[in-house]
Order: structure tokens, then sequence, then C-alpha cells
């Protein structure tokens, strides 16, 4: 075990009292012991009451990631272990478990680790120099747990390449951990085939995270005419097709994403219900105005359009736009789905932005449902950081 002990300042600790994973640089008072960074630590309220164990790096304002309540439990493989079986057996009982993310950081107990299974490939992102040194056992620990379900996991990729690392003293990473194997996958979802790409995909290859998000906007789609607003590799589109929709244009500012959405397309046999085009959504949803288009679904799948608090204004005026400007292209009686998957993006913020934007062009908003991620991406009430998806299905009517 480490010896070196963290002691917090008095009145200090606050989020991980509150069951939260994180002590943060301010918060700490003394450091006693020796220890390097990524070393497990003990960490001790001011008066030394024991509140757990975790890995400490002085580079990071995340001064120490909790593992574990127990001052007395080892971080060896058992313990690895108990974590890792917990989370599959909690996907077992709450998702397709097909693909879906298998871990979630810190809302299953494993800060800055994530990992999504993708058919019989895993894909790992470490995201924290003290989880980083786990890496290889983790994935072993794992591959283990899933045999024992019959599934033989083929291969694993590292998509360790996300900026936040240079914020723990850490260079990018990518790559196969063990054996090289084709990096584009198949994968099938709702019924919907797609080709993931592993290697060179946004994140992890997938957002898994709207799985049944876009189940529910198809109950919507039967003989509708659609515009699936950042289609990414296609996914809210296929689904609309895939639901009987008379027609489907998916937009997206990037090429690549544009060409495997194609792909996606003509792998389901959905090339002549579904079209894509590569445009700049805030400039092509204007001239579809002036065109006189009109839809009967319009779905607004953005990137997170802020990642920090300092960004959270610029974020709000791109929502307000693409919002207005959705409304817009509604038929009267017809639906809006649209989200943001920033965490600083609050539900009052983003609720009162729509609200702003329905006013501004005449419209009346019915709420339908608001949904959040899938249950594989566990919301844990202590870490407010899991918590990033709004996600709003409206019917929008005219003021008459």
């Amino acid at each position: 075990m480490g010896s070196a002990i963290v002691t917090l300042k008095k009145g200090e600790g606050r989020t991980v009292k509150n069951g939260g994973m994180w002590v943060f640089d301010n918060e700490i008072a003394s450091v006693m012991g020796s220890f390097e960074d990524g070393d497990i630590v003990t960490v001790h309220d001011f008066d030394g009451y024991p509140l757990g164990r975790g890995f400490i790096n002085r580079h990071s304002k995340i001064r120490v990631r909790l593992m574990t309540r127990d001052c007395g439990q080892e971080i060896d493989t058992e313990f690895l272990k108990m974590r890792l079986s917990n989370a599959w057996e909690y996907r077992k009982r709450t998702v397709d478990t097909e693909s879906c993310r298998v871990v979630f950081g810190e809302a299953d107990f494993l800060p800055g680790l994530v990992i999504d299974k993708f058919s019989d490939v895993l894909v790992v992102q470490s995201l924290a120099l003290g989880i980083d040194r786990y890496k290889e056992k983790i994935v072993s620990v794992l591959k283990d747990i899933l045999k024992q379900d019959g599934i033989i996991i083929r291969g694993v990729y590292e998509r360790s390449d996300a900026k936040v690392r240079a914020q723990e003293g850490l260079d990018c990473r990518k790559g196969f951990i063990g054996g090289e194997f084709d990096t584009d996958i198949e994968i099938v979802e709702n019924g919907v085939k797609y080709y993931v790409d592993v290697k060179d995909g946004q994140k992890t290859g997938f957002f898994l995270d709207q799985k049944y998000n876009r189940m529910a906007v198809r109950k919507l789609c039967k003989n509708a005419k659609v515009l699936d607003c950042f289609t990414h590799t296609g996914s809210f589109a296929l689904n609309a097709a895939k639901a009987g929709a008379e027609s489907v244009l998916g937009l997206d500012a990037s090429e690549a994403g544009i060409e495997q959405a194609r792909r996606n397309a003509c792998l389901n046999g959905l090339s002549d219900t579904v079209s894509f085009e590569c445009a700049d959504v805030f400039e092509k949803l204007p001239e579809l105005e002036r065109l006189g288009e009109k839809f009967d679904v319009v779905i607004l799948d953005p990137p997170a359009f802020t990642k920090s608090r300092n960004s959270v204004k610029n974020a709000m005026k791109g929502y307000r736009e693409i919002n207005l400007r959705a409304m817009k292209l509604i038929k009267d009686g017809g639906f809006l789905a649209t989200c943001s998957c920033s965490h600083f993006m609050t539900d009052e913020l983003f609720s009162k932005i729509i609200g702003q934007a329905s006013a501004n062009v005449h419209r009346r908003l019915r709420q339908v449902e608001f949904r959040t991620q899938a249950p594989d991406h566990p919301i844990l009430w202590a870490a407010g950081e899991s918590y990033y998806l709004k996600f709003y299905i409206f019917q929008v009517c005219e003021e008459k």
C-alpha cells in the first residue's frame, strides 16, 4: 500500500463527502509521505477521519481521484475484477449489450476510464494518469469476465487521444492493445447496421449514448419528410428511414462522416430513401428556408458547443440559432428533436434557450418527451460531470 496521506483543509472536500470521487488541489492542506504521481494515496479529513483511497497527480487540478471509500482496500486484481464485474452486470440488466459502454469512468467508480464494446471489439480511453497504470490489467480482467458469458473479444484498440489528457500531463496515445485487427467494425443497433471506425472515428468511433433516443424518434418518422442535422455517420437519419420515412436528408460538415453515412445507408439498403450532404448546418438551414423547404421532423444532434464554463455564452448563441432556424423549417404540427451533449449547458439553460427560440419565430412548443443519455452511461448523482446529455422532443405548432 502507498504510504502517503493527503489531509484536507477544514471545511473542504464537499464533493467527496457528498459521494463524489474528486479531491481538488485547492482543498488539500498537506501531503505526508513519499509518493510518485499516479500512486495510490489515502485521503483524510482535516481531523484525521479516513475518506478513502485513490491516485494522486500533481499535474492535475483534480489532485486525487478516489478508487474506493475503504481505506483498508488494496487496489489489486481482485478489486478491479469486482469493479468490472459490477459494471458488466449492470449493463446486462439495463441495456442491449451487443454494443454498449461497459465502463463510464466515475459513474462506474473507475475514474478516468472509458471502455466501449462494439460487437467483439473493445475500445479503451484512459483520461487520467493513475488509471493509465492499470489499463492493460483492466483489459485482461474484463476479457475474462466477458468470456464467462461466451463473448470472445477478438481485439482491443486504445483511443486515449482526447485533449483533456494534457491536463493530466499525459501525451495523446492510440493504437492496438494486443494483436492487430481490422478496425472497421460492423455493428447492429436498433436493427440498423453500421460500420464503426474505431481507429479514426470521433471519440471511440460511435456515439452509443443516443441509442434509445434514436429509437424514440422513430415513431414520428413513418411517411415523414425528415431533416437530420449534424448527422455524423447517419445514425438518426437511418433510424428515421428504417421507421418508414418518405425521405431523409442528413447534413454534416465532415466529409469523412458523410462518406461513412453513405456507406451505412448502402449497408442497410436505404440509399433510395436517405441522402447525405456535406454542409455547414448554420449556413444550410437559412438556405433551405429561402428555398421554401418544409419538413415533418427535424433532428438536431450538434457537437458540444461548450466544453467549459467560460464558453457557455457563445454556446447559447449557437444553440438558439440552430433551434430557431429548425423551427422555421417544420410544418405546422411537425416535430423537433433537439439536444445538447455539454455538461455545462444545464437543463434550465437549455430549456430557456429553446423557449427563446420558439418565441422569436412565433411557434408554440408541446413537449412530447424529455430524455437523457442511455443507461450504459449512468448518471452518478454525486458526480455532476456524469450528466451531460439533454434530449427534447417537441411538437411545433404555429400561433393561430
